[in-house]
């Protein structure tokens, strides 16, 4: 190999990893909720705690970084920045986790990968892309994922509340995306981090306090488990702008697709879930549609003039 590729090589493998990192810390987030949930505390609660954890981190790297907003553009911390990025992210973040009392993690992390499916389906009704035929195969494969989750004998016991949860929580996602896209235009990817996690973090602190389980903590176990999750959140979030910058969208997606196998592996080992066959088949074939959707439009071929064989 010579010296020039060696070097060119190096950042793409660095960003690779931190992609790999961020999903890995993403795809704990549901495992070490059901051990706090488990343990008697609330899931208000736990989240209360993760996004405080990950808005102090994100803030105090802020602070340790230096700079400011932008002239002209509204800064991260506008009430209204925090609502739209926290509250976007709290109703992701709840629909998703709530479904975890009805269903394993593995499952619902598959079931919530089906959002770029939606994304594809909702660009389609606004006329931003067109259907075809990569994007209807694509779609195909993710609905018989879910069909093949939900209607396999070793599903039998998955709660329709659960799917419907996760499955709107993935909906919810695909429609909280272009929010993102738009917040980020004018904005340092840290900055609407920042949003996310401080506008999160008062909007479950309310919910929690409102219903009294903010400091209703049953042990250490459940408290660090809370704690864990705003740390491996903060540190997610930068390993996945840092690796975004290098990879681009449509590698750093296909990469991101070790999350659910990660959530899989961890719920194998930390929660004793077991895993159908259902699940598997249903995920490869949601990881599938994943890819498929990666792939460019192929641009339509202009007809040929009959004088050109003339």
């Amino acid at each position: 190999m010579s010296p020039g590729r060696g070097s060119a090589a190096a950042p793409l493998l660095r960003a690779t990893l931190l992609i790999v990192l961020s999903a890995c810390c993403f795809g704990s987030v549901s495992p070490l909720t059901v051990i706090a949930t488990g343990r008697g505390m609330a899931l208000e609660s736990v989240q209360a705690w993760r996004y405080t954890t990950s808005a102090v981190l994100l803030v105090a790297f802020g602070w340790w970084r230096g700079g400011g907003p932008r002239v002209g553009v509204a800064p991260w911390w506008t009430p209204r920045i925090l609502l739209v990025a926290g509250g976007g992210q709290a109703t992701v973040a709840t629909l998703a986790l709530i479904g975890l009392r009805w269903i394993p993690a593995a499952t619902a992390s598959f079931l919530f990968y089906t959002f770029p499916a939606w994304v594809a389906v909702i660009t389609a009704l606004r006329g931003i892309e067109r259907l075809d035929r990569t994007r209807v195969t694509a779609l195909l494969l993710a609905l018989g994922g879910i069909g093949f989750m939900v209607g396999a004998p070793s599903a039998a016991s998955l709660n329709p509340l659960g799917v419907t949860a996760v499955l709107t929580a993935a909906l919810v996602y695909a429609l909280y995306i272009p929010v993102l896209g738009a917040l980020q235009r004018r904005r340092e990817p840290l900055d609407v981090s920042r949003a996310i996690a401080v506008g999160g973090a008062a909007l479950f602190v309310a919910w929690a306090a409102t219903t009294g389980t903010l400091l209703r903590i049953p042990d250490a176990t459940a408290f660090g488990a809370s704690m864990l999750q705003g740390v491996l959140s903060a540190v997610s979030f930068l390993a996945f702008l840092a690796g975004l910058r290098v990879l681009g969208p449509v590698r750093t997606a296909i990469t991101s697709t070790v999350e659910p196998f990660w959530t899989t592996l961890l719920g194998l080992l930390l929660l004793r879930q077991s895993v159908g066959t259902g699940t598997l088949i249903g995920g490869v074939a949601i990881m599938g549609a994943v890819l498929l959707l990666q792939r460019p439009p192929v641009a339509p071929r202009q007809a040929q003039s009959s004088g050109a064989d003339t």
